[in-house]
């Protein structure tokens, strides 16, 4: 693209501020050259704006962002009200939980859980494309047998939010909604900034002007400890060298949380989850692709370290991971702000949940030709630079003491009941949603 050429007259304009007088020569050449320089500059930024409604006019939406239009057709009036009420609806003593990404692999299971011990529960999600929406709709299926209402919505929607607060005063919240996937982000890394900050903050900043304020628990995530390479990784370690747009969102969150539990005195407790697999997992995760990938007989890639190395996960079962969610909101100190005003210092927390038993992905990938009976095609390459990590190794000596967590699920078990609930659920049997 051209450059405009510069005005020569001010060239002699000091580069520090300060009095100076304009050149009384030549005043026609000048305006001349002003003119012209002015002509340029009108039709480059006429050429912007045309690229910008281009852009924005003719670019298909993204897929991981519902319209305006398509959060707000689906709730209001006293029907809903009504469903929201009744799925809210606690025993004595019991918590009043708000869940989004209810529809999302652990918000379903934590759902189930607080809705089994007599809690109430109204979950929220926007059913994104991110993964095949129907094991959504399979895991909303789920929730609403067992008295669980999901709203469908956008935790972007403020408007909706306020609503939700408006009819039931929820004493917390379980926010687990997010744009999940480390390599997804090199494709749409709009829809990190989306979920991930945007929606967060728009989280809190309904919830700091309720009153009473809830106390959130919220998933953050081990990919935070980025390049860090002492292990095991502590709350205490460093973390902000994100290796990855999806850790450096989430790092961005615990940064976010800290700012509204010091002004606004909410009571925000961050989980740093490992590597948490299961039932109704994420298709996007290597057990689960792995597994669909081996019965089809196709050929899986497994990654290996600079020098042949292995490339381990923590892997969590759900199970555990719910059991830490949990006693989160079990053990979460009750917000001290009203009316958006801060009364006193709030409980603030971050605590990793994994299970302290880091696995080769080699080894995954054997434990499920075991179970599945099935030889697996083996495809062997270096990791590449998409923002994955070496190894990850959960210190959880806080969740201990906080939490009284201890996982009790090791690989082996964990994997055996996820390719038994696989097998049932996609083998097209009728009975599938009922499937636990």
């Amino acid at each position: 693209m051209s450059q405009l050429k510069p005005i020569s007259h001010l060239d002699n304009i000091p580069s520090t501020p300060g009095k100076f007088k304009l050149e009384k020569s030549q005043p026609y050449i000048h305006r001349l050259r002003f003119h012209a320089s002015l002509s340029k500059l009108t039709l480059w930024s006429a050429f912007f704006l045309v690229f910008i409604l281009f852009y924005y006019v003719l670019s298909p939406p993204s897929p991981s962002l519902p319209s305006r239009r398509a959060l707000n057709h689906s709730w209001g009036g006293p029907d809903w009200e009504k469903r929201v009420t009744r799925s809210a609806r606690t025993s004595p003593h019991g918590l009043t939980v708000l869940v989004t990404g209810a529809a999302g692999f652990v918000g379903t299971h934590v759902s189930m859980a607080l809705k089994r011990r007599g809690d109430g529960v109204l979950g929220i999600d926007n059913f994104n494309h991110y993964y095949d929406p129907r094991l959504k709709r399979d895991r909303q299926k789920l929730l609403e047998r067992n008295g669980v209402f999901v709203v469908e919505g956008d935790i972007n929607d403020a408007p909706l939010l306020r609503k939700l607060f408006d009819v039931v005063p929820f004493s917390h919240v379980m926010h687990l909604a997010a744009q999940a996937g480390v390599r997804y982000a090199m494709q749409n890394p709009g829809s990190y900034v989306h979920s991930n900050i945007a929606g967060f903050v728009s989280l809190l900043e309904v919830c700091k002007s309720v009153n009473p304020q809830p106390a959130i628990v919220w998933a953050s995530s081990s990919s935070v400890y980025g390049l860090n390479s002492k292990v095991p990784f502590s709350e205490k370690d460093r973390t902000d060298q994100p290796a990855s747009l999806y850790a450096a969102t989430k790092k961005a969150g615990e940064e976010i949380a800290h700012t509204y539990n010091h002004i606004y005195g909410l009571s925000i407790t961050g989980l740093r989850f490992f590597t948490v697999y299961g039932p109704w997992g994420r298709p996007d995760m290597a057990y689960f692709f792995f597994t669909n990938d081996i019965l089809k007989g196709k050929p899986i890639t497994i990654f290996e370290a600079p020098g042949h190395g292995s490339v381990a996960r923590d892997f969590t079962y759900i199970d555990d991971i719910v059991k830490g969610c949990v006693a989160s909101l079990d053990t979460a100190k009750k917000s001290t702000g009203t009316g958006g005003k801060k009364k006193g210092p709030a409980q603030l927390r971050v605590i990793n949940l994994g299970n302290t038993s880091p696995v080769p992905v080699s080894n995954l990938v054997s434990i499920l030709e075991k179970h599945l009976k099935v030889k697996a095609k083996r495809k062997v390459l270096p990791m590449p630079r998409n923002g994955d990590v070496r190894f990850t190794h959960a210190n959880i000596s806080l969740a201990h003491k906080e939490l009284r967590y201890k996982p009790t699920t090791d690989l082996e078990t964990g994997l055996k009941k996820f390719v038994k609930w696989y097998l049932t659920h996609y083998s097209g049997s009728k009975k599938k949603i009922s499937a636990w």
